[in-house]
């Protein structure tokens, strides 16, 4: 069980909607911790690789996961992913990690080990939770729960514009279809299904900037007291 005297606002939605930079901005502002949910079965698996432990061994993978020592530290530049002292952000990225990530991720054990450990990240002065989950399974008594999401479209065309940017070709019909369908299977999906909190303020970022997005999110943290 968690400590539910810290307080936690948990940001959910598609990928693409804005909600990881949303939550870095918050969690430096305040200066709260800072949870990237969506990382979590990445670096379980490189942890396991790194320490030599193998895949089909449940028990050694869920003490693994329950123990994982990682920090997620938001910067100006985007946000440090440190796994046992280690920088690994851009080796989370790798096709080889995502493959590690879904045989970890088919496991019951090291799903319940991880629910134990985002729960660790609860902590003084408080926690910005980022994910698909936060607000329905993970922290469902945060006093702030916000959604947020965009159209397919202009997921899309961020994405492309990200990819731009790092000098890869990208193109948007394909773009599109991938979040299409990333979205139908997360809905859809038996376990933890992607959707809004009955209470959560739901909020659509295609035509909002990230800073009244923002602006929204402390706005309702003031009405529940939170800062």
């Amino acid at each position: 069980m968690r400590n539910s005297k810290v307080p936690v606002v948990t940001i959910d939605g598609p990928s693409g909607s804005g909600k990881g930079t949303v939550a870095g901005l918050l969690a430096r502002e305040f200066d709260w911790h800072l949870l990237d949910s969506g990382a979590l079965y990445r670096l379980t698996g490189l942890a396991a690789s790194n320490h030599g432990v193998a895949f089909d061994d449940e028990a050694s993978l869920e003490v693994l996961a329950e123990h994982l020592d990682v920090q997620f530290e938001p910067t100006e530049d985007g946000l440090k992913t440190i796994l046992e002292g280690e920088e690994v952000g851009v080796t989370l990225r790798t096709e080889e990690v995502g493959a590690m990530a879904s045989k970890v991720a088919a496991l019951p054990g090291v799903r319940k080990a991880l629910m134990k450990r985002q729960h660790d990240f609860a902590m003084a002065p408080g926690l910005i939770a980022d994910g698909r989950d936060m607000g329905t399974v993970v922290f469902p008594d945060a006093p702030v729960k916000v959604y947020l999401t965009a159209s397919a479209e202009e997921r899309a065309k961020r994405r492309q514009n990200q990819l731009q940017q790092k000098g890869i070709d990208a193109n948007f019909d394909q773009l599109l279809a991938d979040i299409i369908a990333r979205d139908d299977r997360d809905t859809n999906r038996t376990v933890a299904p992607l959707k809004p909190a009955e209470d959560a303020i739901v909020l659509d970022s295609t035509r909002l900037s990230i800073q009244e997005v923002f602006n929204k999110v402390i706005a309702a943290m003031r009405q529940q007291g939170m800062i």
